[in-house]
């Protein structure tokens, strides 16, 4: 387990090492980009936004750390998006040692993706369920590497709606929020017994950052058109929560701590894990249901047509 007080100051030399990161223009991923490049890794960030990676990318670099930040395009709410980046990223390297699935959305008007997913789950589970499973080979190939998946507390009020699972005869904004964010952690787990059984060295964790103050609070208001609920998260963040660089260390910790295991959850330890350094948590009940993890996997195959082939028995 980390030290009372574990930050990137403990972060191992990563020269050589290739790490994507989704959603890494702002927020938690941005944090981490930061981090895991001035250790000397090389950072694909993979973004909605090019420009906005870009410019990102160009802050990160002029900081002098001795890695590498490249901007690259990817749109999780896209398949086919996902399909070019997975083939891109297998042209240009044979290693990855390590996937962050961070980027996400929360609390929405009702959208779907450009497959007809409700948004939340498409973007923050499917989304990275599908890439996963493209860049599977590579994890694969790459000794000791990790998939680390990003969930929130909020998994704790999550359920699974199978008889309704894209919200599309009742959509409650928090209510698909927390079914993603549960299907995190679902799938988290899953892919580690696969893994296992597989015998496979590639591990995969979770984390969650907390109460962390990024722009994903204020973005659902601002898409509602709403300016006094943007306000009123904008001031939650600055009153309450913590910076985005320590919702980040949990990740991070994810991802290259030596004293981790595949199925670890990583959170703040601070009180009701709003807050503080990293350390192992618990997940609710439901996140640790095998059954549930199974049945959501084979869903997530069926609707992406993504085929986890390496790891069938």
């Amino acid at each position: 387990m980390p030290a009372a007080r574990w930050t990137t100051d403990e972060i191992p030399d990563l020269e050589g090492h290739v790490i994507v990161v989704t959603g890494a223009n702002s927020g938690l991923g941005l944090e981490t980009t930061r981090a895991l490049v001035g250790r000397g890794a090389h950072v694909i960030m993979a973004c909605r936004s090019v420009d906005r990676a870009r410019q990102a990318a160009d802050a990160v670099e002029a900081e002098g750390g001795p890695g590498r930040a490249d901007p690259w395009s990817l749109d999780l709410a896209s398949l086919a998006s996902i399909e070019a980046f997975a083939e891109r990223f297998e042209q240009a390297h044979a290693k990855l040692h390590g996937l962050c699935n961070n980027a996400g959305v929360m609390a929405l008007p009702y959208a779907t993706t450009a497959d007809d997913f409700e948004m939340q789950l498409g973007t923050n589970h499917l989304g990275h369920f599908a890439l996963t499973g493209r860049l599977l080979p590579t994890l694969l190939a790459t000794d000791d590497s990790r998939v680390v998946t990003v969930s929130s507390l909020v998994h704790r009020v999550g359920r699974i709606h199978w008889d309704d699972l894209q919200s599309q005869h009742r959509y409650q904004k928090w209510t698909a929020y927390g079914q993603s964010k549960l299907a995190n952690l679902l799938f988290c787990f899953e892919l580690q017994r696969r893994l296992e059984a597989a015998k496979a060295r590639t591990i995969s964790l979770a984390s969650h950052p907390g109460y962390a103050a990024t722009n994903l609070q204020a973005a659902g208001a601002r898409q509602m058109g709403s300016s006094w609920r943007e306000r009123m998260m904008n001031i939650g963040n600055q009153l309450f929560a913590q910076s985005a660089a320590m919702g980040a260390l949990p990740s991070l910790y994810a991802l290259v701590a030596d004293d981790v295991q595949g199925g670890d959850f990583i959170g703040p330890g601070g009180p009701m894990q709003l807050y503080g350094y990293p350390r192992q948590v618990q997940a609710s009940s439901a996140a640790q249901d095998p059954e549930m993890a199974a049945r959501l996997w084979g869903v997530s195959q069926q609707i992406t047509g993504v085929r986890y082939d390496a790891l069938s028995n």
